[in-house]
C-alpha cells in the first residue's frame, strides 16, 4: 500500500517520494513491487553516462553541464555512485557534496548510491534509479560511476550515450585502458584543456578510437569546467550523437537489448535466490550439499541433479 502511494506522489512530482521509492529499492520484494507500478511510466528520460579515472574533475564537468541543460528548459535527475566504505559500509558522498551549486535548483534531482563493493562501477540499484528518475519525468538523467579506472562498463549497460572523462598527463595510462573503459566511448571529454600536453593527448585520442561496431566517430571535446569553458561544445556532442542514435535507430535498438540482458539477469537472481531457499528448506537438496560439501558427490553431477529437480518441480 505504501509504494502504491508513494509511487503515485512520485508521478505528480514529490521529490520526497522519489527520495524513498529509492531507498526501498535496496529491499528485493520492495524492488519488484515499485518497479511493476513505474515501469509504465518509463521511456521518454534520455540517459548521459558519464566515467573516467579518478581525479578528472568528473563532479564539477558534470555541476557545469547540468547547469547548461537547465538553461535549455530540461529538467535532470543525477545519480552520483560513491565508493562503499570497507569499514561501515555505508556511501563516502564526496561527489554529492562538491556540486552543492545545483542541489538547490528545483528542477535537478542530485542522489548518491553505493557500490556495495560492486566491481562494475555501478550501485546494484543503478538500473531501477534510473527508471524511477524517467518515471518522475526528468527529462536527461546523468550517471557518474565510482571513478576507480578500467573496468567501469556496466556503465554502458545503462547509458544511452557514455562520456569518458581524461585529463592532460596520464601518459601510458592511455593505452592500459584502450582494453578497458576507453571502448566504450561515445564521447571522450578532455578536461583541464588548459594543462601542458593537452594538444598532444587531443591529436593522440582523435588517432586512436576508430568506431567498433557503427559509424559513430566519438568526438574528442576539450573542457575546462572550473572555468566553464567548453560545455557548450559537450552538450552539443550528446545532442549529435543522441540524433545519430535516432535516426540510426540504434537509440530504441540498445534499450530493447538492455532489456533483455537484465531479463536474463533477474531471472538468474531469482533462481539463485530460490536454490538457496531449497538447500535449507528441503531435505532432498540438503542431502546433494551435504554430499558435495563432504566429497562424495562432485559439484557438477550435483548441480545437474538440483537443475533436473528444480525443473520437474519435486
Amino acid at each position: 500500500m505504501e509504494t502504491k502511494k508513494l509511487v503515485a506522489q512520485m508521478l505528480q512530482g514529490n521529490n520526497r517520494a522519489l527520495a524513498r521509492l529509492i531507498s526501498l529499492l535496496e529491499n528485493r520484494e520492495s524492488q519488484i513491487a515499485i518497479m511493476k507500478e513505474v515501469s509504465p511510466h518509463t521511456g521518454k528520460a534520455y540517459t548521459l553516462g558519464i566515467t573516467g579515472p579518478p581525479g578528472v574533475g568528473k563532479s564539477t564537468l558534470i555541476s557545469r553541464l547540468v547547469s547548461h541543460i537547465r538553461k535549455q528548459g530540461l529538467t535532470v535527475g543525477v545519480l552520483c555512485v560513491d565508493p562503499t566504505s570497507p569499514f561501515s559500509g555505508g556511501s563516502l558522498l564526496g561527489d554529492r557534496i562538491r556540486m552543492d551549486e545545483i542541489s538547490q535548483d528545483p528542477g535537478v534531482f542530485i542522489r548518491s548510491l553505493a557500490t556495495r563493493h560492486n566491481l562494475g562501477g555501478l550501485s546494484p540499484t543503478a538500473r531501477e534509479a534510473i527508471k524511477l528518475l524517467d518515471a518522475a519525468g526528468k527529462d536527461i538523467i546523468i550517471v557518474e560511476t565510482v571513478g576507480v579506472g578500467q573496468v567501469q562498463w556496466d556503465i554502458k549497460k545503462v547509458a544511452d550515450s557514455v562520456l569518458v572523462v581524461l585529463i592532460p598527463g596520464l601518459g601510458d595510462n592511455i593505452q592500459i585502458m584502450k582494453a578497458g573503459i576507453m571502448e566504450i566511448a561515445d564521447i571522450f571529454v578532455l578536461n583541464m584543456a588548459d594543462r601542458e600536453g593537452a594538444d598532444d593527448m587531443l591529436n593522440e585520442l582523435k588517432l586512436s578510437f576508430r568506431p567498433l561496431n557503427s559509424t559513430w566517430q566519438p568526438p574528442v571535446i576539450p573542457t575546462v569546467s572550473i572555468f566553464n569553458e567548453g560545455i557548450c561544445d559537450l552538450y552539443a556532442a550528446v545532442v549529435a550523437h543522441r540524433t545519430f542514435m535516432e535516426e540510426e535507430g540504434l537509440l530504441q535498438q540498445n534499450r530493447r537489448e538492455r532489456d533483455l540482458y537484465y531479463l536474463v539477469e533477474m531471472v538468474k537472481t531469482a533462481l539463485e535466490d530460490e536454490v538457496e531457499r531449497l538447500l535449507v528448506e528441503k531435505e532432498e537438496f540438503r542431502k546433494i550439499g551435504e554430499q558435495v560439501k563432504n566429497t562424495t558427490m562432485d559439484p557438477y553431477t550435483g548441480a545437474d541433479k538440483m537443475v533436473k529437480m528444480i525443473l520437474s518441480g519435486s
